[in-house]
């Protein structure tokens, strides 16, 4: 029977695994990519990583994370980062709309989730938590893909995937990366583009803003206007720029952990489309990726991963029947992972990143 998961390195990373072998320690990044719902087929893993895995290790981990891993990493550095996980899951497989949703309506949802998500302690224990450090990454937007109206935000997102097609650098033209830390925490960003880069502190004035302004995609939800203790503008979903990541991460040595639902990572969210924009080498040399097989998304009902289009193809009880049993499935990654760290078998299931880099 084919394992449930697979386990890539980048070279710098193979290489320190192969000098000291896979323990948690070595990691003091971990990121989660944006990808909605996509996101339950990491479930397992989540209910493992921070807290049985990683609550071995003593020192600082960087939780860095845009959009839906955004929602992750909050739940990550809550004292009980497995009843937070199991929170967003629940909240986010129950979430119904009308038939024709409003953005004002999927916004107000989105508020709902995450009030349940972060309960009543969640806002001071992301800022308190002294191991474990969450990083949200969002968008600031200028010119049309900050305005209100759909018929804007449509001709700004036409506007910027043509700049974007010409050069990743041109996003610049209507969006800013501003990442949001958490008090007493250091990060350096490395980007090849050299995107540029707007840094604000976390707080208790701002944390659900940040949050809700990480996942609000454009056209879906309204952004996020002038959030406390940042620069003014209106915010909208970090995966703009940062969608799966073409991104290193400092200022400190370590390896940096990514459980991702897909083999290849996509740049940002207007590179979807475009096969040949790969990310940069040293982006990924000092990354591990957990990615679930071939083999178990095939055994998953209707052999897929879940994705945002499931609210439009299944009605509500066949869509949260199906994510629910996907949720499920995933504790078997959470599992498999455990006991091939613990018996120290991981290290020969270690295989090269699947994809070619710049």
């Amino acid at each position: 029977m084919s394992a449930p998961l697979e386990i890539y390195a980048g070279p710098g990373a193979t290489k320190t695994l192969q000098q000291y072998g896979f323990y948690p320690l070595l990691f003091n990044y971990f990121i989660g990519a944006s990808g909605g719902p996509k996101w339950f087929v990491l479930a397992g893993l989540d209910r493992v990583l921070f807290p049985d895995y990683f609550q071995r290790r003593g020192g600082q981990i960087q939780i860095i994370g845009s959009s839906a891993g955004a929602f992750r990493a909050a739940c990550m550095v809550q004292r009980d980062p497995l009843a937070a996980i199991n929170r967003l899951a629940e909240s986010y497989a129950h979430t119904t709309y009308s038939p024709r949703p409003t953005s004002y309506e999927i916004t107000a949802k989105a508020k709902e989730l995450l009030a349940y998500m972060l309960g009543d302690n969640g806002l001071e224990e992301i800022l308190t938590n002294e191991r474990f450090k969450a990083h949200i990454i969002t968008a600031r937007c200028q010119g049309l893909v900050s305005r209100a109206g759909k018929l804007a935000q449509l001709a700004g997102l036409a506007m910027s995937a043509a700049h974007n097609r010409l050069g990743r650098q041109h996003l610049q033209k209507a969006f800013t990366r501003v990442v949001f830390s958490a008090p007493q925490s250091k990060l350096d960003i490395i980007d090849p583009y050299d995107l540029k880069t707007e840094r604000a502190e976390l707080g208790y004035n701002n944390i659900q803003d940040v949050l809700l302004a990480s996942g609000s995609i454009p056209m879906v939800l309204d952004g996020v206007e002038n959030i406390g203790a940042a620069p003014p503008g209106v915010y909208r979903d970090g995966g703009i720029i940062d969608y799966h990541f073409d991104l290193s991460f400092g200022p400190h040595q370590g390896l940096t952990l990514y459980p991702h639902f897909y083999p290849r990572p996509v740049t940002g969210w207007f590179d979807k489309r475009l096969p040949k924009r790969l990310v940069h080498q040293k982006s990924y040399d000092n990354v591990v990726m957990l990615v679930p097989s071939p083999s178990f998304v095939a055994s998953l009902p209707y052999s897929k991963i879940p994705d945002r289009n499931d609210f439009k193809n299944m009605d509500a009880p066949t869509r949260i029947k199906y994510w629910n049993r996907v949720l499920s499935e995933t504790d078997r990654l959470g599992e498999y992972f455990m006991s091939i760290t613990e018996d120290g078998s991981i290290m020969d299931k270690l295989k090269p990143l699947p994809f070619a880099c710049n």
